[in-house]
Formats: C-alpha cells, structure tokens, sequence
C-alpha cells in the first residue's frame, strides 16, 4: 500500500473537562471585571451599536479577559465574541458573551451573567466510542456573580449548579407552568409573530416572567425555576451556554423553526420535554415560515 493510501489516524476526542475547567476560570476572571466596575456605573464609557444595543468598556476587558484565557489554554479552537467577532474553526469554537444583560448591568438591575460555551463541529470525535454528526454544544458555563451561582454543563456528563446535580422542572402543561420570555428590544421585525405568542401564553400559563437576560433564563429552565422559556431575535453566543446546561438536565432547547442543530440563529424554545413541545404547538400558529 502506497503511503497515501493508508487511512489516516482518527483524531483524539476532544478533552470536555479540560474545557469546562478553562471556561471556569475565564467566566470568573470576566465576572471580576465586571463586577469591579459594578460600583463605578456612572463612569462607564458607554457605546450604542444600535437601537437599544449597548456596549460598555466592562463589556470589552471582560471579554479580553475571557478570550486570553481561552486562547491560551485552548489555542487549537475556534472563538466567536460577542463585542471582537470571530469564526467558527477547528474541531470546537468557544462562544462567548462576556455580559448578557448588558441593560441590567448598566441600570444597577443585579440580574446579568457570563456565558461561555464550547460547540464541538460535525465529525469531532467527544469521547472514545462517539462522533458528532452534527454541530453541537458540548460545554456550558453561565456565571451570576451576584447571587455568586455557577451553572456548568459537559455533553453526557450532567448539568450542576455550584457543583450540584440539577434537572428541569417535571411540569407537563402550560397551564401549570411559569415561563420566561424575551421581548423585542433591538430587532422589532418579528414583533407581529411574538406579540401574539405572548397574549397566548399570557392567557394559558401560571405566570410569564421578562428578565432580560438569555443566558439565565436558559439555566433558570434548567434548574426547574422557570418550566419553559421561548425567544426571538437574539444571538449564538447568548443561547449556546445554556442549550447544553439545559440538555443536560434533562430539557430540550431547540431551534424555533426546528431546522438547526442548536438555536445557533437566536429563536429559542426550551423546557421539559412536555413543555418544550407544548411550547412549539403554541408557537407554530403565529411563526412566519423561514426565509
């Protein structure tokens, strides 16, 4: 057999706890800047990108912060940040929101978290006996520094909160249940499609509860505080920390138009598996077809 025909070795699996424990320390050293800036608001330089878009120099170091850390002691993978950008590359990409609920943080409103996570790619190997077919969140981190809890996740390992096992709520209906939402804040083109969504689950659940921030509202679900949660118009790096969290609690997160692996495009249904489907079927009559 000529050199070129014989097969190439499989590549390792990718180290997921070596990861989680990289994404760790970067999550507290991002949650440290912010929170060194939480007492000095008044003298942040504060950017508008957009309507309702904010970025805040705390937002950036931290995110600096965040990304030297990853970079090194990940260097082989992909990075992807909110505020520096970034592609996905390699056998995994970090994605990272170095302050999800930046509105909170800016208003002294003590409700906004770190979001770290780790997507291993189609065709990369996690462990031993397994190959990801498709894109898929395999490390999550989201880190409140004021109530000082820390949601981790590892792909088939579990979901922990402060080190404790957690699972989802066991509610089977939305008449039981209390859900979390998003409003339209920056994107009001899908305005028509959510406003009606909301009068539903207005008149259906328990309570719905608008916190502003993504990435908690994921980990809430997961630790059965809030049942389900559903949102439009946000981004990757605000859903991917907690799509694995949540996973492995016991939930599902999915893309709204149930087309991508991950809601990698920022509509976003989670819960329990009961109330993740009951969810989509209160949905569906008020979503747009994708474009």
């Amino acid at each position: 057999m000529d050199t070129y025909d014989r097969p190439r070795p499989l590549a390792p699996p990718i180290d997921l706890c070596a990861a989680l424990d990289a994404a760790v320390t970067a999550a507290h050293g991002g949650a440290a800047i912010l929170q060194s800036y939480a007492h000095h608001r008044a003298d942040l330089v504060i950017d508008r990108k957009a309507r309702n878009d904010l970025v805040s120099q705390a937002d950036r170091e931290a995110e600096a912060v965040i990304i030297q850390e990853l970079q090194t002691r990940t260097p082989k993978f992909g990075i992807v940040a909110e505020e520096t950008g970034g592609k996905a590359q390699g056998s995994a990409t970090w994605y990272i929101d170095p302050l999800d609920g930046t509105t909170n943080f800016l208003h002294d409103i003590p409700h906004y978290a770190v979001s770290i996570a780790l997507i291993a790619h189609a065709g990369t190997a996690v462990s031993a006996t397994e190959t990801l077919t498709v894109d898929t969140p395999v490390v999550g981190v989201v880190y409140d520094p004021n109530r000082e809890e820390l949601f981790t996740a590892v792909y088939g390992i579990g979901a922990f909160l402060n080190g404790r096992r957690i699972k989802c709520s066991r509610t089977q209906t939305i008449e039981d249940s209390v859900l979390a939402t998003g409003f339209p804040f920056r994107d009001f083109s899908f305005a028509g499609q959510y406003m009606p969504m909301l009068n539903d689950a207005i008149q259906r659940a328990r309570g719905v509860r608008r916190m502003g921030a993504a990435a908690l509202d994921l980990a809430w679900t997961a630790c059965g505080r809030y049942d389900g949660y559903w949102e439009m118009g946000l981004a990757p790096w605000d859903v991917a920390a907690g799509t694995v969290i949540l996973r492995e609690a016991g939930g599902t997160c999915s893309d709204m138009h149930l087309q991508d692996p991950w809601p990698i495009g920022g509509r976003v249904v989670a819960g329990n598996p009961a109330i993740e489907r009951a969810l989509h079927d209160m949905i569906a009559p008020h979503l747009n077809k994708p474009g």
